[in-house]
């Protein structure tokens, strides 16, 4: 698994999901957002991390009784306890909420464990308490009630499918209260320093429209003054 730096963690921490879509589109990657997943609480902190992957798939019934549970190794149980800390537990619940992806004791675990948040194209019963927690949680609707019979979690940390978005393990994860983007490793800390300047200017120009400026000129950049102006701007602000 690539190792997130501490720097690209912190600026990615500073930047929106819908700028990293615009850094990802320039580079051909028109896919990467996860689609129809949602934050459990309004106020939970903004997600970062690596990528640990969980995939479901239908079940088969005799395969998928409720005394598989008691078996170290389940899929389910073992991916909660293995997800390093740092890192993104990413469900392929076959973008199904009929049967939970996890509820909050799995949850509590993963937030005492140090992970990063969690993520799921299904849902998650207990989704009350979990919006409580103030975990970077995400799915599609809650989960409840359960019918556990529905899908079985077959592999862990391998590439999956997730809200229609590819997902290999150590991929980068941004979540806000937009949604979910996932970041190929091996663009990460490029998209990280190019979406942090673009943030820079786009509180610029912020500030500049709030003034009254209109934005021909302004955004995109087309005028000379507007670059005078951020440089100046940036100076003044220390970004």
């Amino acid at each position: 698994m690539t190792k997130l730096s501490d720097a690209t963690r912190a600026k990615l921490k500073t930047i929106s999901t819908a700028t990293v879509a615009t850094a990802l589109y320039k580079r051909g990657f028109r896919n990467q957002c996860i689609q129809d997943v949602h934050p459990l609480g309004p106020d939970q902190p903004t997600l970062v991390g690596e990528a640990f992957t969980l995939r479901y798939m239908p079940a088969r019934e005799d395969l998928n009784k409720l005394d598989v549970f008691r078996d170290r190794s389940h899929p389910q149980r073992k991916a909660v306890e293995d997800c390093p800390p740092g890192a993104v537990l990413v469900m392929d619940s076959r973008k199904d909420a009929r049967a939970a992806s996890a509820g909050a004791i799995l949850i509590n675990r993963l937030a005492q464990r140090g992970v990063a948040g969690v993520i799921t194209d299904g849902g998650f019963r207990d989704s009350a308490e979990i919006a409580k927690l103030r975990f970077p949680a995400y799915h599609h609707r809650p989960s409840a009630p359960t019918n556990l019979t529905l899908h079985q979690a077959i592999e862990i940390n391998g590439p999956i499918g997730c809200g229609d978005a590819p997902v290999f393990p150590g991929d980068v994860i941004l979540g806000d209260s937009d949604g979910v983007i996932v970041i190929p490793a091996h663009l990460a800390d490029e998209i990280a320093n190019e979406a942090f300047e673009m943030t820079a200017f786009e509180d610029f120009v912020t500030e500049q429209v709030q003034k009254g400026k209109g934005i021909f000129g302004l955004y995109p950049a087309t005028d000379e003054q507007t670059l005078v102006d951020f440089a100046a701007w940036r100076k003044e602000k220390g970004r």
